[in-house]
């Protein structure tokens, strides 16, 4: 019973076509149950001809295909004008009958096929797309590995030539690490998520901790958006450390969220910076904080005051 069970179902679904003795016998007994129900239902209404070949042409074309299909519909038709179970004789009711059956299984034989091309096709498609996304991670790690050693490189070479200028190199040792820690963690987030405080962390900590506050709660974040915001908090810490309150000897950095429902709502708020005296085109980071949240039904307002940036996002927290 249950090896039937696995061969509809693979049948149905279109994953293995059974082997022709398989698919004959299964329409034959397909048949032979409809016929024995239509023996018992000719004891009620003798004029029941074909309603019970119906299910006998569904269940052998999902299990054996459309010519399993169509050769059931066939000897069902037959079946339903031969035989007799009560004196009614062959009239012209019973043909327009015939028509009517030939029809609705000439529809339920195209439709059982038409969703196993679809669902064929889909499983090709998710196919595709695994193989696809095996190879994407497989580029980005190495892509990751790539980009770890040159940073590593760099760092070394910086750090041999401003040897004799610890301020300078101090400035750019700090930059340097943020930058390649962020790019650690976007790779630790991707298929895990983590808590907003500890992105926070590691992507302001370079900068020293007293230059920044953290107002929340503890909130996990999918890792999808958790990646979103890495990249976010990345681009705005570095303005913050090239224009902003993070390039002032007294700025300071404010961050606080809050949950609403399912909605996310944080500030970013800088003080004590230099003022923004005029706002170029907008370039690559202006581009990633207007779209990285859209996906989630989310926005990103910047408002550039005389003491620094200030940042609002808000957005869908994805169920984990």
């Amino acid at each position: 019973m249950m090896k039937l069970i696995d061969e509809f179902r693979r049948g149905w679904q279109g994953t293995s076509q059974p082997s022709l003795p398989f698919s004959l016998g299964f329409a034959i007994s397909c048949v032979a149950v409809s016929t024995a129900a239509r023996w018992c239902l000719s004891m009620i209404r003798p004029d029941v001809y074909f309603t019970p070949y119906f299910p006998a042409v569904f269940f052998a074309t999902a299990l054996g295909g459309y010519r399993i299909g169509i050769a059931t519909a066939v000897v069902g038709g037959i079946s339903g004008i031969s035989l007799n179970f009560g004196d009614a004789p062959t009239d012209i009711a019973r043909l327009v009958l015939l028509v009517i059956y030939a029809i609705v299984c000439g529809l339920t034989i195209w439709g059982v096929q038409h969703y196993r091309s679809v669902a064929s096709k889909q499983r090709e498609i998710s196919k595709r797309l695994i193989r696809e996304e095996t190879y994407r991670k497989l580029v980005v790690d190495e892509l990751q590995h790539r980009l770890k050693n040159k940073l590593s490189t760099i760092h070394a070479v910086l750090h041999q030539v401003l040897e004799d200028q610890p301020q300078i190199w101090a400035s750019i040792d700090r930059r340097m690490r943020a930058l390649s820690t962020t790019d650690d963690l976007i790779a630790k987030l991707d298929g895990r998520g983590c808590d907003i405080k500890d992105l926070l962390l590691s992507e302001l900590g370079p900068y020293g901790h007293v230059r920044f506050s953290l107002n929340g709660d503890r909130l996990f974040l999918p890792d999808k958006l958790a990646v979103s915001l890495a990249l976010i908090f990345h681009e705005l810490a570095t303005n913050a450390g090239k224009y902003g309150a993070f390039s002032a000897a007294r700025g300071l950095l404010q961050v606080s969220w809050s949950v609403t429902d399912d909605r996310l709502n944080i500030v970013w708020d800088e003080t004590e910076g230099p003022a923004v005296e005029a706002i170029g085109e907008a370039g690559f980071g202006s581009k990633l904080l207007q779209s990285a949240l859209k996906p989630f039904d989310g926005r990103t307002d910047i408002s550039f005051l005389n003491t620094g940036i200030h940042c609002t996002m808000q957005c869908r927290i994805p169920r984990s």
